[in-house]
């Protein structure tokens, strides 16, 4: 596999296949993983509504969490911070912006009052651990050891909040399931090819994203913050669009801020409890535009009586991100 690699990361072509192969299956992977373990699930006895809070929504946050361990175990720790900082920013300005332009997102109560909240705590607390030295002696100034465990108890809170909610309100909960039913033999294909293609997938994406930067003569952040967060980031970009057609645009809502929240309190709290991550060049800016996305998700809802993020809101968010994105390329141009 390691000869693969390096035979095509010396060539530019191929190292641009072998990341959009990359993509494809990391994405592919954890819907297979996905579907495999909800079906095995199921056939356990265990109940839609479980199978939807725990397999497919840490499904969802795989590739995230496959490429972060990966770059920490490889030592690309730039490339772990700017996955999960680019993947929340492109989350709330792209593709909530552009779902808004389609259709006005409505909230939830739930999202309202918890789920967004959290989303803003998840962004000040990132920016927090770059911006202050750590007050437990650590020498890292950025993501510590201790900032990770701090966070994965926050994320142990938002679970159990959840599921408090879920069982409370399951009128509240779409139901999980696979659209058809699934054999054992074929659920337990499903979820051993969908974790090799999110682990191939991932070494593959960090060894391309850390030769185009070096190629290009651009940082890893760079790459994080864009190639590898927009391309982990598509599925849930067309998905929302779609919902958004359909006039469904609450489903983008309730996505993005979960996406958001896992992203935070798990991958990057697991990522850098396995490795710290050192800040980086640029770091402050880009947490504080993650605190500042919720922010603005959530002054949009709460200022009309619809509780929605009007077309407008959509195209402001759309022209903050291409402000931010010009302004962080702008030394490569």
């Amino acid at each position: 596999m390691n000869n693969i690699l390096s035979y095509c990361i010396s060539n530019p072509y191929l190292l641009a296949a072998m990341l959009i192969i990359g993509l494809v299956l990391l994405v592919k992977g954890a819907d297979w993983l996905v579907d495999g373990a909800s079906a095995i699930a199921k056939r356990f006895g265990i109940s839609d509504l479980v199978i939807g809070l725990t397999v497919v929504a840490f499904g969802t946050s795989m590739p995230e969490f496959v490429v972060n361990m990966v770059s920490v175990a490889e030592g690309t720790t730039d490339l772990a911070i700017t996955n999960i900082l680019g993947s929340n920013i492109i989350n709330t300005f792209v593709i909530l912006g552009v779902t808004a332009l389609i259709w006005p997102v409505t909230s939830q109560q739930r999202s309202r009052d918890f789920d967004i909240p959290m989303s803003i705590i998840a962004g000040v607390l990132v920016f927090a651990c770059v911006a202050v030295e750590s007050p437990f002696g650590e020498e890292c100034r950025g993501i510590t050891r201790m900032g990770g465990i701090i966070l994965l108890l926050l994320f142990c809170y938002f679970l159990y909040n959840t599921f408090r909610h879920a069982k409370d309100h399951p009128d509240e909960i779409e139901p999980a399931g696979t659209t058809k039913p699934i054999g054992v033999g074929l659920a337990i294909t499903l979820v051993l090819v969908g974790f090799a293609g999110l682990v191939i997938g991932g070494e593959m994406i960090v060894k391309s994203a850390v030769q185009i930067a070096t190629n290009l003569g651009v940082s890893e952040s760079i790459i994080g913050l864009t190639v590898v967060a927009l391309g982990t980031s598509l599925p849930e970009l067309a998905t929302s669009a779609m919902a958004a057609f359909k006039h469904n645009s609450d489903i983008a809502l309730g996505n993005v801020i979960g996406s958001n929240i896992f992203n935070v309190f798990f991958v990057l709290a697991s990522s850098a409890i396995v490795r710290p991550l050192p800040a980086y060049d640029g770091i402050n800016l880009d947490a504080w535009v993650v605190a500042a996305g919720s922010i603005l998700v959530w002054l949009f809802i709460k200022t009309n009586h619809e509780r929605q993020i009007k077309r407008w809101g959509g195209a402001v968010l759309l022209l903050i991100y291409a402000g931010y994105l010009t302004y962080r390329l702008m030394p490569y141009l």
